[in-house]
């Protein structure tokens, strides 16, 4: 009768370490305080509403017996309700953790297509071993004849395969559907039993063009018709990537600056990247301003860009399969720096590279952007003048 009726707030004594605790008249709860290895708890036992007096007395008799034997009541209930979510997790399997995972995630991918990237090499490579598997069941035995196959011939495949296996899996852990040691660890595990991605991994160079006749390429380039043509000589006169120009919006270009301003979500490297415009690149701008559509380099259907295979097509229609997009880049690294004085660093920030020295990094808080133009100035030139043939 007392319990019932007790309203005001406070803490509320009933012996042997339980309380009533009293925060308002409809807030009114059990609790167990108690001390262990010098160190004082409190434990909540549950709601008045739900716990009779007779009931709270029991579960603080239990937690008095625990006390005794040394054990922390709050740690052995976490352990029950630890096991209980591992039982639960029994009907849980890697396939339903990993489409869990795709989706937590996808908002924060900068490429829609992440998300079918994970999807697909998960379902190909990892869901035919353990896929349907609760994901506390996934081992290192498993994940290894998930990748080990393939660890040889398609290395680069295997490598983002188990990275992603031990990201779902990390998920899973956290969200406490499995524990113990992530399998799929590659650090102080896994390459423990697979050789190191270097000496396996075969290193494959795009296909570029020699500096020595990017002249006679950009002429043949230039008989070209279509907007990939155009595309192409502007990716070849900024040392772009194709993503980067077939995404580009006019918001992005300042025709009066001659300026390109690629956002820091559309570069690889996450900053936001300048580029100085040549004469030539700022024709090719002009001659796509009239058409008035949002992406500088139109697709097929109004308010779609360029498709990202267009200039790899336009190189076969030419005869030139050897020859890859990105691999003009190279062309551009090349040529800078067998032919021109231009320092190291200045080529890497045309090339929008990521500098991996951290101290490097700290100094160099500048874009060289007026040097930079000078040196896409003269780029330009190797680009168009007659290649000049030694006797």
């Amino acid at each position: 009768m007392k319990v019932s009726r007790t309203r005001e707030p406070g803490l509320y004594a009933d012996g042997g370490g339980l309380y009533l605790q009293v925060t308002n008249a409809e807030a009114r709860s059990w609790i167990f305080r108690f001390m262990l290895n010098g160190r004082a708890r409190s434990m909540g036992l549950g709601s008045l509403h739900t716990l009779t007096l007779a009931e709270a007395r029991s579960k603080a008799t239990e937690c008095r017996k625990l006390c005794l034997e040394g054990i922390d009541p709050i740690e052995a209930r976490e352990n029950v309700r630890a096991a209980a979510r591992l039982d639960a997790a029994n009907t849980i399997t890697f396939d339903a953790c990993s489409e869990a995972y795709i989706e937590a995630h996808r908002k924060g991918w900068r490429n829609p297509k992440h998300a079918d990237q994970w999807r697909n090499t998960l379902a190909t490579y990892a869901s035919p071993v353990f896929g349907p598997l609760p994901v506390q069941a996934v081992d290192t035995g498993l994940v290894m004849r998930a990748i080990e196959p393939i660890w040889g011939d398609k290395t680069e495949t295997a490598t983002r395969v188990r990275g992603r296996i031990e990201a779902v899996l990390d998920w899973a852990a956290t969200r406490g559907y499995r524990q113990g040691e992530n399998p799929a660890r590659w650090r102080g595990h896994l390459q423990n039993l697979l050789p190191k991605r270097s000496k396996v991994q075969r290193v494959e160079h795009h296909a570029a063009l020699p500096f020595t006749e990017i002249s006679d390429f950009v002429r043949l380039l230039r008989a070209q018709a279509g907007t990939s043509s155009l595309a192409l000589e502007f990716t070849i006169l900024t040392a772009a990537r194709t993503g980067e120009v077939i995404g580009a919006t006019w918001d992005e270009i300042d025709l009066a600056e001659r300026t390109w301003t690629v956002p820091a979500e559309r570069m690889k490297g996450g900053r936001e990247h300048r580029v100085p415009l040549c004469d030539r690149a700022v024709v090719i701008l002009k001659s796509f301003r009239v058409l008035g559509d949002r992406y500088v380099f139109p697709g097929g259907k109004r308010g779609k860009p360029l498709s990202n295979m267009a200039m790899l097509e336009l190189l076969k229609r030419m005869g030139r399969p050897d020859l890859t997009v990105h691999g003009f880049r190279s062309t551009f690294r090349d040529w800078a720096a067998e032919t021109t004085h231009f320092p190291n660093e200045m080529v890497e920030m045309a090339l929008a590279h990521i500098i991996e020295n951290r101290v490097e990094a700290a100094y160099r808080r500048g874009d060289l952007f007026a040097k930079r133009r000078e040196l896409m100035s003269e780029w330009a030139d190797a680009c168009y003048l007659p290649r000049r043939v030694e006797k």
